[in-house]
């Protein structure tokens, strides 16, 4: 499993509509397409953080690819309103915003 974690800006007030778009993508196709296996959101003090998990490793490269699909793109313009980029002068992509993970641990089964 691959997870991802975008970092943004949200007002914190704007979670249940933020919330609402994402339930609404979340019941498309585009979580199965995507290999999606888990998505949670959280805010905290102006940030917004969206942790998703994937099936495969190559949880950033199938965002990248599926930015184009007519349902990604609505979902991301719907969340123009309540989402920012946490830097608006350097952010492209998705990619752009997402967290580098430095450090794992999981128990050895």
């Amino acid at each position: 499993m691959h997870s991802t974690l975008i970092v943004a800006r949200m007002d914190a007030r704007s979670s249940g509509e933020v919330a609402g778009i994402f339930g609404e993508f979340d019941g498309t196709e585009m979580p199965h397409l995507m290999g999606t296996r888990r998505r949670q959101l959280f805010a905290y003090r102006g940030l917004y953080f969206h942790l998703q998990d994937f099936d495969s490793d190559q949880g950033g490269e199938v965002i990248e690819e599926a930015r184009a699909h007519p349902l990604f793109v609505k979902v991301s313009d719907d969340l123009k309103p309540f989402i920012q980029a946490y830097d608006p002068a350097t952010w492209r992509s998705p990619a752009d915003a997402m967290a580098q993970r430095f450090y794992h641990w999981a128990p050895s089964s």
